[in-house]
């Protein structure tokens, strides 16, 4: 491998760390923008990373008793004004279907044949999904409903960044009804779990389980819980939501049944989601100065097998060892499914070794006539530094090969889960909250910006304050943990416990 003097990707993270993330999309070859503002070309190595985080999820789901279906791309107006708080919340980010078609005119193609009624295209699904609910639902035998979609969205974005907020990206969102309340509100948690556990084994971020204060939570719903993950630049990312809806959208749509009781009610309903800002989280959260750190369990590729071919007597040798070693790699199983083996054989040097290393992959092989002759393999792991590899017998890489895509896998969480305790603290005093979220605080620039562990009174005015003055908000009411009470840091009333204060994505 040609040894560089440089990192691999400029700006590094400490010198401009939203242009580096920008840079990092690009070089790791996961997604470029597209012709349409504020949407992307996800790529196949980007779109292979996708694929792996929905084949565990699915799974995850299903295991819940959740079971796959589709609804349409269209909403009509009418059902988002059913619900007044849903629209009122969607209602900046709707992209409107007005025409059905297009007419040659002097100027050119014109839209033409106007709608009756205007169509949105879905920035959410919880009207269209409850139309369907209403139909399917007409007795307690009929519950619960659990339906999950995956599916795309548009959401008319004014500020884009690829992954964490584009116009359109790809998510799940699951949807279920329900006969009791507490059967409801225990799916609702139940599937945060599930994100967690997602989350934190499969992807190695550490999140914490949180309540949504109500200026946060999802309109229209009771109840908004979720995972928030901190990044390296020591801002959150809301990386799960699960909303309690309550009965407000079986109102709005209608989705009665017969009680056991013989009596009418609505049921009760909820939602999920999680989408393609999860790969964000993955680069924000394990990524480096040299590209992008994949997670072993969803990783794109697990190997890449370098072959060096310096002299073209060694070619047919290399390549031949190259071959076997890879058809004995993508026979082993992986947590779930066999290795994924990737074989550059590019000529030595240029940037063959540094764009595997920007692209992430776990484990990189270089294979030589020397390697050969002692039947032996040379190895790189992405979570070490470049030049750090090791020699290994053959056969003692194919017997470990799992473990150390485990030990892979362990190393990223431990290293996110110790710079999160790194970067939050308790914070009581009014004007150290205050210096915590301003930029360059030369009294404690080794603490500055992160998760401040602070005490709310529970007022919308004091929350509001706090986001006007830093555009910091409470992320989330921990679920765990929860402290004695305390005063406001805002007000200085008494406060029940401390919540998370961040700034965010």
């Amino acid at each position: 491998m040609a040894k560089q003097s440089k990192s691999a990707i400029e700006p590094t993270r400490e010198q401009d760390y939203p242009e580096w993330y920008q840079q990092v999309v690009r070089a790791s070859d996961l997604a470029e923008k597209s012709p349409v503002r504020g949407c992307m070309v996800i790529k196949p190595w980007g779109y292979a990373l996708w694929e792996n985080m929905v084949r565990i999820l699915d799974r995850m789901f299903k295991a819940t008793g959740v079971k796959n279906a589709y609804f349409p791309l269209f909403i009509p107006l009418s059902f988002l004004e059913k619900e007044a708080q849903h629209v009122e919340g969607f209602a900046t980010e709707c992209a409107v279907v007005t025409h059905h078609r297009l007419e040659k005119s002097p100027d050119g193609l014109v839209p033409a044949g106007k709608l009756q009624e205007p169509l949105i295209v879905r920035p959410t699904s919880e009207t269209i999904i409850g139309d369907a609910f209403s139909k399917w639902v007409s007795s307690y035998r009929d519950l619960p409903l659990l339906i999950n979609q995956w599916a795309n969205v548009v959401r008319w974005e004014m500020r884009t960044r690829m992954f964490l907020r584009t116009s359109e990206f790809l998510w799940q969102e699951g949807h279920t009804a329900h006969a009791s309340e507490a059967e409801a509100v225990e799916r609702t948690r139940q599937m945060l779990d599930v994100y967690t556990d997602f989350v934190e084994n499969e992807l190695a971020i550490p999140v914490i389980k949180g309540r949504k204060t109500a200026a946060e939570t999802f309109p229209g719903a009771v109840d908004t819980f979720c995972i928030e993950a901190m990044m390296q630049d020591r801002k959150a990312l809301q990386s799960g939501t699960s909303h309690f809806l309550g009965q407000n959208f079986a109102r709005a749509s209608g989705i009665k049944f017969q009680s056991r009781d013989e009596k009418e009610a609505y049921a009760w309903t909820t939602s999920w989601g999680v989408s393609t800002r999860l790969v964000g989280g993955i680069i924000m959260s394990h990524g480096d100065d040299d590209g992008i750190i994949l997670p072993p369990r969803v990783a794109s590729a697990h190997v890449v097998l370098l072959p060096i071919l310096r002299k073209n007597a060694d070619a047919a040798a290399v390549m031949e060892y190259t071959g076997k070693l890879a058809d004995a790699l993508r026979r082993v199983r992986y947590h779930g499914r066999f290795l994924t083996v990737e074989i550059d054989d590019r000529p030595v040097g240029g940037s063959r070794g540094w764009d595997w290393i920007k692209k992430g992959i776990p484990l990189r092989v270089e294979i030589g006539p020397r390697d050969i002759a002692q039947n032996a393999v040379f190895v790189g792991r992405r979570d070490r530094a470049v030049n750090a590899k090791t020699s290994l017998s053959r056969r003692q890489f194919l017997d470990t090969v799992c473990e150390i895509l485990d030990d892979i896998q362990h190393n990223l969480f431990e290293r996110a889960r110790a710079f999160r305790k790194r970067h939050t603290l308790p914070v009581d005093d009014r004007r150290e909250f205050y210096d915590f979220f301003t930029p360059a605080n030369p009294a404690r620039p080794e603490i500055h910006g992160g998760f401040a562990l602070s005490h709310w009174c529970g007022a919308a005015d004091c929350e509001a304050r706090i986001k006007e003055d830093l555009r910091v908000t409470i992320r989330c009411i921990p679920l765990e943990n929860q402290d004695a009470a305390g005063n406001c840091i805002c007000c200085g009333k008494p406060s029940p416990q401390r919540v998370v204060f961040a700034k965010a994505y």
